[in-house]
């Protein structure tokens, strides 16, 4: 396999020195891979706006990496994001990730639009874009956003926010690849001709995957499940384990035609990275010399 694959890695804002310290041990070790961009994101509510921009500033200063923020429609008003989108734009951030965002009080509550703010991630995108000429990712859910009355409603929200200006959407983590090369179709036969780049969970803990996708939709396929059984106390094998049904899974979706990978990598490098070596994504000296 060949380096025509391109990655990117997501990151979120460290909350105490030990967490920042590992943070960017791995954005020091995936560096050198030269991904398309890496993210940072954006906690419920908001909560972590201060860290989140500190975050992404840090990388776009310190690193030859480009870097991209994420931003949300909650607990701010219109002109709050906008001065958010100013301020990144001054910084050189010409990126950003535009999500309606998970309410204060997490997922599973109630969302409801911020008085004179952004309601949708629609919106927010036009709002972006009414800013500055910024590229601007959004989100998309092969199996369906939870709070999504269907499939189809959806996959429509997708639309807006592609019509609205939106450059690509990348998927929520899924394990089941017939669920996104579906989607994939659906959305090509629904005009949106956006590049829909899927995103990659490296399991490093399984109880907690089952936990996050039960949260958002997401199915664990009965035969991926079964390679972590027994696995909880043994986390040498587990390790091998995921790196190998990850690399699997990013084959099999190179197959089908897919050339970009986007992947949560939980602010730690070793899985990501022995997932990108095997599909052939090494740093550019290695390449050379290969």
């Amino acid at each position: 396999m060949t380096r025509d694959i391109a990655v990117s890695f997501e990151f979120f804002p460290p909350k105490s020195e030990k967490m920042e310290e590992t943070l960017w041990q791995s954005i020091t070790r995936l560096a050198p891979l030269s991904p398309r961009f890496v993210s940072v994101t954006y906690g419920a509510g908001g909560g972590t706006r201060e860290r989140t921009h500190a975050t992404v500033a840090r990388i776009q200063d310190e690193t030859p990496l480009r870097a991209a923020a994420h931003l949300t429609c909650v607990g701010a008003t219109r002109g709050e994001v906008d001065e958010v989108a100013r301020a990144y734009w001054r910084a050189g951030i010409r990126h950003i990730v535009a999500l309606r965002g998970d309410p204060a009080d997490g997922q599973g509550a109630s969302y409801a639009p911020h008085p004179g703010g952004y309601d949708y991630a629609a919106s927010l995108v036009a709002g972006i874009r009414a800013v500055a000429p910024f590229e601007i990712s959004v989100a998309a859910y092969p199996e369906t956003h939870p709070e999504a009355p269907g499939a189809d409603s959806d996959l429509e929200n997708l639309k807006r926010k592609v019509d609205a200006g939106a450059t690509r959407a990348i998927t929520q983590f899924f394990f089941d690849n017939s669920a996104f090369l579906r989607f994939r179709d659906r959305a090509a036969a629904a005009g949106i001709g956006v590049p829909i780049v899927p995103g990659i969970l490296p399991i490093t803990n399984f109880a907690r995957t089952v936990e996050f996708a039960r949260a958002c939709n997401a199915a664990i396929p009965p035969a991926l499940a079964h390679l972590f059984d027994d696995l909880d106390g043994d986390p040498q094998t587990r390790q091998l384990v995921a790196a190998s049904a990850a690399v699997d899974q990013c084959r099999a979706l190179r197959d089908e035609g897919v050339s970009e990978f986007h992947f949560y990598t939980l602010n730690r490098a070793e899985l990501t990275l022995a997932i990108c070596r095997a599909l052939g994504v090494r740093a550019a000296r290695e390449a050379v010399a290969a």
